[in-house]
Order: structure tokens, then C-alpha cells, then sequence
């Protein structure tokens, strides 16, 4: 078994490449005005982007429910030594106190579970959570990983370019 690596749709992490990585992404709700979808998997960046530019309504996100990250602890914990969660940064976002909260929820912890505030978005969070994912591959324990994104946090500054 390995440490086990959770993070969110904000990472821009391709879902095919999370599928084969092993990384279990979990989705934030996109909301144009009545219509919430899933972030990348009910609504894709071409239509996010299709919407974005044709409806006149500005999206929000709303964070995943502690729900959501209890029921992929629940599923990750009898195949993990341990489960690392790397989240958007808790100055944009509950989806950090989230999965915090899904912790207290649990009844049977089978395995520990840390929660870091990557203090970033995109890709910057996606390397975070690339990085975390090969470390565990590499046999690191829990410890070692949380400890390695932990000491990256001040290098990962997200450069974001907006285009009209």
C-alpha cells in the first residue's frame, strides 16, 4: 500500500491524467445563475468557456461538501498507508475547511489523513499535488510527503493570464 493523494478540480489536473496518476480529484459545482454542474466532469473547459463568453452570467464555485471528501476517504482508506489532501488555498475557498471537517465526521480511521492549505490555485496546486503523488510512488511515508509540499509552499506561486 501507499500514501494516497486527494485533491481538487481547482488543480487543473487533466481527469484522464489523475485517473492514470493514481490522484483522486474532487470536483468543486460551477454555477451560471440556476444550472450548477460539476467542475470537469458535468461541465467541461470548452463549455465553461462557451458559457462564460455567451450567457452574460458570471460563475461562481461553491466547495465541495465535508460529504464528498468523507465518502473518498471512506473509499481510499482500506488501500492507503496514508491519504495526503492538497486543497486550494483557504483565503479562496472553503473546500480546505471541507476536508477538514469530513475528518471529524469519519467513525472508523483506518489509516491517518493530512490536510494541507496549498495556499495556491491551478496549476501551481496541480504540481503540488503531481509532486505529492510521485513522492508517494517513490515509497515516501506520509511524513516525508506532507513535509516536502509543506517546504514547497513558498515556491508555488501561480502565474495566471487572463485573456478577453
Amino acid at each position: 500500500m501507499a500514501v494516497k493523494i486527494i485533491t481538487d478540480s481547482t488543480s487543473d489536473i487533466p481527469p484522464e491524467m489523475a485517473k492514470n496518476m493514481g490522484i483522486t480529484v474532487i470536483p468543486l459545482t460551477v454555477s451560471f445563475g440556476n444550472e450548477h454542474f460539476l467542475d470537469n466532469v458535468t461541465l467541461k473547459p470548452d463549455e465553461f468557456y462557451r458559457r462564460l463568453s455567451l450567457s452574460g452570467i458570471y460563475p461562481h464555485t461553491t466547495q465541495p461538501s465535508p460529504a464528498v471528501f468523507k465518502e473518498n476517504y471512506e473509499k481510499l482508506m482500506p488501500q492507503a498507508d496514508g491519504i495526503l489532501v492538497i486543497n486550494i488555498s483557504s483565503k479562496l475557498s472553503g473546500t480546505y475547511q471541507s476536508a477538514l471537517s469530513a475528518v471529524t465526521m469519519l467513525e472508523n480511521i483506518s489509516c491517518p489523513i493530512e490536510i494541507i492549505d496549498s495556499q495556491t490555485v491551478s496549476l501551481a496546486l496541480g504540481l503540488l499535488a503531481i509532486k505529492a503523488n510521485d513522492l508517494a510512488k517513490s515509497g515516501k511515508t506520509l511524513g516525508e510527503i506532507k513535509e516536502a509540499i509543506t517546504q514547497s509552499l513558498p515556491d508555488a506561486q501561480p502565474v495566471c493570464f487572463l485573456i478577453p
